[in-house]
């Protein structure tokens, strides 16, 4: 996500290269390739019109320290701005205490919003709440269906009245969620490809009758400046409380996330980041602006691989590694964990610097798919003790992956470098481990990565 937006602001900040301070001439033309960056990605204009006016105010007035660039200064001051931006801290849902919590889902018919009512009750199942769908969509063919579909693989329940009027089953539901000891009930209502009056009409009676916690707006963050357009709209009429950016893992630009917050003055809450029921992230400002600068999102990754590791497995783990005992099956497992946490491409962005060494890298989204297949075609006796597997046995294996017994031969050594290393690291030698260190699968490097 925003990678033109990461690349071009990068080119500016580059314009004050070799500087050892700030002057008026080089923030205006560092300014003045921020404006076209943010113009471009399709930024409002009088948001960009503020937001270079106060960078400039805050770079003219700020003295450059020792063993600080200009440069260095400017991703500073760029990065406060951005997190003010999009909204200074990030704003989560509030639990009611009595319960339970109801929250309201608006917005155009298209922008995803029941696929992100039934992510936005996984999210809170996975945080031991007891959550319930109600599906008041009553107009759009198989809105239902596609509702009930996902609770149940969610093992969520859905509330639904055929023939029912939206409002009366809104209503229902409170009492059926009261009754059943559900906290969080939250409604799918009914979108229009257009904004029009009927369908403001029905989300106001049912937020008078049922009176939401929460009005939560959902949007297609790839449609840019009409995503602004209207959020302003909705929120003229329900005054929602929070904006779900969809498909923000597809919108290289980033308008959206970037105009809404200063246009409407509501918090993002909530981001859409792939098809998966688990790919929606609470909205971070300050992650999200380290994102958009290159500097990556380390906190957001240690999350997503918490949400995926016990202490117990991780603990595990660490005496397989101490011990020199993690084997080839071990890997295979770790490498289905990874795939859960997202694609390949966003995992590696959140690193530190990542994010410019992935300029120009195509990255195969099914980075994996290659050592799973070779690692399948071993025994499970090839696969604890891959010591033993002799030339024939690499000539069985390529044949039954499809592969070639160079890449049999590149993953066994990549992987007894790997687990050498890792031995190391839990010994504390950290320098010793880091050299020449090479991780199989790592994409660009070795034998997956790149597209061939």
């Amino acid at each position: 996500m925003f990678e033109n937006l990461s690349e071009k602001l990068d080119a500016a900040i580059k314009t004050l290269a070799g500087a050892k301070r700030l002057t008026e001439e080089n923030v205006t033309d560092a300014l003045r390739e921020v404006r076209r960056a943010l113009l471009d990605a399709d930024v409002n204009f009088q948001t960009v019109k503020s937001f270079v006016e106060d960078v400039r105010k805050k770079a003219l007035g700020q003295k450059v320290v020792a063993g600080v660039t200009a440069g260095q200064l400017m991703v500073k001051i760029i990065n406060d701005e951005l997190v003010e931006l999009m909204g200074g801290e990030h704003k989560g849902i509030e639990m009611v205490p009595a319960g339970p919590t109801i929250i309201m889902m608006v917005g155009l018919q298209g922008s995803g919003k029941t696929t992100h009512s039934a992510k936005l009750a996984n999210h809170f199942k996975t945080k031991g709440e007891r959550p319930m769908l109600v599906a008041a969509d009553v107009y759009r063919p198989a809105a239902i269906d596609q509702l009930k579909r996902l609770g149940e693989n969610l093992d969520v329940p859905v509330f639904s009245l055929p023939g029912e009027y939206p409002v009366e089953i809104a209503e229902k539901a409170i009492f059926e969620a009261k009754r059943t000891g559900r906290n969080v009930v939250i409604i799918d209502t009914a979108g229009r490809l257009t904004v029009d009056e009927e369908m403001m009409r029905e989300v106001a009676n049912i937020k008078k009758a049922v009176r939401p916690s929460e009005i939560l707006f959902v949007v297609d963050a790839m449609i840019g400046q009409d995503a602004v357009t209207t959020a302003r709209a909705f929120h003229d009429r329900l005054s929602f409380d929070g904006v779900i950016l969809t498909k923000l893992d597809g919108d290289t630009r980033g308008g959206a996330a970037l105009s809404i917050r200063a246009v409407v003055e509501t918090p993002i809450k909530f981001i859409g980041t792939g098809e998966k029921m688990d790919a929606l992230e609470a909205f971070h400002p300050e992650r999200m602006a380290s994102r958009i600068l290159g500097m990556g999102d380390v906190v957001s990754l240690v999350e997503k691989a918490q949400e995926q590791f016990s202490e117990e497995q991780a603990a595990k783990l660490e005496e397989k590694l101490r011990k020199n005992q993690f084997t080839l099956e071990d890997f295979y497992q770790q490498i289905q964990t990874i795939k859960k946490m997202g694609s390949v491409r966003d995992l590696l962005g959140m690193l530190p610097g990542m994010s410019k060494q992935l300029k120009g890298v195509d990255i195969e989204e099914d980075a994996f798919k290659q050592v799973e297949a070779i690692i399948l075609s071993m025994t499970k006796q090839e696969r604890n003790r891959p010591e033993i597997i002799s030339g024939s046995r690499r000539k069985r294996i390529a044949n039954g992956s499809g592969t070639k017994a160079q890449d049999v031969n590149r993953l066994l050594r990549q992987f007894d470098q790997m687990r050498r290393t890792m031995k190391k690291l839990t010994k504390g030698n950290m320098k010793a481990a880091l050299k020449g260190m090479e991780m199989p699968a790592m994409p660009g490097g070795g034998m997956i990565g790149r597209k061939r």
